[in-house]
């Protein structure tokens, strides 16, 4: 069983899943501004750095259909969410097209379809890493629900299963908001891939039994030095990976990569609302919350990173051009 679309333009009308609710309940959305998008973009109705990117591409492309504002529109939808750049990179690329006289609805559909061809080519990249019998650790959803089809971080693993490859998955259920257990678990079993979910302090503890033979995560920002900035806890996944000497990847499409950010300490980390740690957890009145939704993960720490544009061991490998 597919699971549905994250992002949908039908018939001139943007859609977007409502990942909020999954997987108790599959329901879309219907949004018809930018402001609209960009809500939905904080509020987490579409999360995952290329869907993002989609997501307001089409946000932008309603704005000029609408004849309004492009820059106003612009600032609107990069003030919903700091720390993926794919936001960034898919505004400024709308910006640009609408200077030129271009057609924002035809260069979103481009955006769209180019995403999905990206997926494809980092599960290519990244197929040959998975052998047989495979134990794999993933944390967070880096999956078909975060981009447009396949995943970046699942990519690999989609198109390993086709090709009849035997292997599991360990999947990290990522506190607070739990897309690991409500939306990766459920998109790897919906496609029939065998699928374990540990809780997020479960990893190392695994990876000490030696039943961890490899890692790979996606990212919502690489900077210009290979830093990685992804969901919160990816850090601390990494040491430990370091620490057994399991490889640990990182996967997305060469549109992730910052070159004009000089490391991980330059990025904002989006610090979200405590409701999402206490909401289930009864916590005194007078305890203070942190609630940082992203961490840097040094380059140092990263075996490779599978792109659209090949697999390289460094961050030197996204200014390579061609798939």
């Amino acid at each position: 069983m597919p699971v549905p679309k994250s992002v949908r333009w039908h018939d001139g009308r943007l859609w977007l899943l409502d990942q909020r609710a999954l997987p108790d309940v599959v329901s879309e959305i219907e949004l018809h501004d930018a402001g609209e998008v960009a809500v939905a973009i904080r509020d987490l109705v579409v999360r995952g750095a290329p869907a993002i990117g989609i997501a307001a591409a089409y946000g932008m492309a309603l704005a000029w259909r609408a004849g309004e504002d492009l820059d106003s529109a612009a600032k609107t939808l990069l003030a919903a969410r700091p720390t993926a750049v794919n936001l960034a990179w898919a505004v400024r690329r709308m910006l640009a097209v609408g200077a030129n006289g271009g057609d924002l609805v035809e260069e979103a559909r481009t955006i769209h379809a180019e995403d999905a061809a990206m997926c494809r080519a980092i599960g290519r990249h990244g197929g040959h890493l998975i052998a047989p019998d495979a134990n794999l650790l993933t944390h967070c959803n880096a999956g078909a629900l975060a981009v447009s089809e396949l995943g970046t971080a699942t990519a690999p693993m989609y198109l390993a299963h086709e090709r009849g490859v035997p292997f599991h998955v360990f999947v990290d259920e990522t506190r607070p908001v739990l897309q690991g257990a409500r939306l990766t678990a459920w998109e790897l079993g919906a496609a029939g891939i065998d699928c374990t979910l540990i809780c997020d302090g479960a990893a190392a503890h695994l990876m000490g039994l030696g039943q961890v033979d490899l890692v790979i995560v996606g990212t919502d920002r690489v900077t210009a030095n290979g830093d990685v900035v992804n969901k919160i806890g990816t850090r601390a996944l990494a040491i430990a990976a370091k620490w057994h000497d399991v490889p640990f990847y990182v996967a997305c499409p060469a549109s992730t990569f910052d070159s004009a950010t000089p490391t991980g300490a330059d990025v904002a980390i989006e610090e979200r609302g405590a409701e999402e740690l206490t909401a289930s957890i009864p916590v005194p009145a007078q305890v203070r919350v942190r609630n940082p939704a992203f961490d840097v993960t040094p380059a140092e720490l990263v075996t490779g990173y599978i792109t659209d544009r090949g697999l390289f061991d460094d961050a030197t490998g996204f200014d390579q051009g061609g798939v």
